[in-house]
């Protein structure tokens, strides 16, 4: 098992319906440098602007996500993490944004 922490989000994601970024950030090293994030995002919108699904398991890493007209948000999150806890970080992200742009 691994220690509790405070940092269970690895990455937030905003991307546009072409699959370009919008807004990223990442909160450790496991992508350090821009073209590997550009094409992990690339990957991550590949595999999910289809589908209908919330959660998506990739590179070792869960990824929930929401679809909203033309905007893919993502937060990402390690292997062991909680889907429920991530899907709480998303839709306040998402709540938030909504409500700031009415």
């Amino acid at each position: 098992l691994q220690e509790p922490s405070l940092y269970t989000v690895k990455a937030v994601i905003i991307l546009d319906n072409d699959g370009d970024r919008l807004f990223a950030k990442y909160y450790d090293d496991t992508y350090p440098s821009a073209k590997e994030q550009k094409a992990f995002e690339k990957n991550i919108f590949n595999k999910t602007h289809r589908t209908d699904s919330e959660i998506a398991l990739l590179e070792g890493l869960t990824v929930v996500y929401k679809s909203s007209i033309d905007l893919y948000f993502y937060v990402i999150g390690s292997s062991h993490e909680n889907e429920l806890m991530l899907t709480a970080v998303l839709n306040c992200l998402f709540d938030s944004l909504s409500q700031m742009l009415r």
